[in-house]
């Protein structure tokens, strides 16, 4: 039996869109039938099938507006996706304290700011709306070189399962914690073709995801297939990252 999601007639908004994991959603989306709005804090040419703004979803004011634009535009707002956020490798005691404040706004505050403004369009909604957070594997082991991003994506999980126990039942709210997943930069941020190759070998189903694999798992979350799931955090992530010692357990394991 084929299932397939039918999504026309809904609004969505993709923050982070223009590329990446963000990208991939909104064509998921926009292939499904979505009307699709993505954002990002530059003005940037809109993809196949949708439409740009531009908002720093780190300025709460700009989010409303925005929020509030979109669904006035379109009649609507269903669907919003959190995928706004980022960090560069900085170990924590080289971090200021201003860094870090950054890296919150971006990765956690701007989350909540744009749920929040979801959240008051879809309960005026007699459908009510979806709102899907990019969280991340980070969220769930130690995250070296990134902690603070790490921290702030264990705080969107947190978020969404609170936001989804206070807005049942006419809105849901889920997230996805997403692993190495292979997009244009991925060969410059590892190193290499070599380095990358090397890192998927210890990926359980022996590679990096597709950005297009975590918008099939957004387009399931925000149809009427995941109608009873809200506050749950889904793990895309190949089978996980095996602990270090299980590489030396693997080294002296006798033959």
């Amino acid at each position: 039996m084929t299932v397939q999601i039918d999504m026309t007639g809904r609004v969505a908004l993709v923050t982070g869109g223009s590329k990446g994991i963000g990208a991939a959603v909104a064509r998921t989306l926009v292939e499904a039938g979505a009307t699709v709005v993505t954002c990002s804090r530059s003005a940037v040419p809109a993809a196949p099938g949708t439409s740009h703004v531009v908002c720093d979803v780190r300025d709460p004011d700009a989010v409303q507006a925005m929020v509030e634009s979109v669904a006035a535009d379109h009649g609507s707002l269903d669907v919003v996706v959190n995928n706004a956020g980022g960090a560069p490798y900085a170990l924590l005691a080289d971090g200021s304290p201003r860094f870090h404040s950054k890296l919150m706004d971006l990765n956690f505050t701007s989350v909540l700011s744009v749920a929040n403004a979801a959240n008051r369009v879809m309960q005026a909604q007699a459908t009510g709306g979806s709102i899907v957070n990019i969280s991340s594997i980070s969220a769930l082991r130690p995250s070296p070189g990134t902690a603070v991003y790490g921290a702030a994506k264990a705080a969107v999980d947190q978020l969404t399962v609170s936001a989804g126990m206070e807005w049942a039942p006419k809105v849901r709210v889920n997230a996805i914690n997403v692993g190495l997943c292979r997009t244009s930069d991925t060969a410059d941020h590892y190193g290499g073709d070599d380095t990358v190759a090397a890192i998927e070998q210890t990926i359980p189903l022996g590679r990096m995801a597709r950005p297009e694999e975590v918008g099939n798992v957004v387009l399931f979350l925000a149809s009427d297939l995941a109608s009873y799931v809200t506050g749950a955090s889904i793990q895309c992530h190949g089978g996980g990252e095996p602990p270090l010692f299980q590489h030396v357990l693997d080294q002296h394991a006798p033959t």
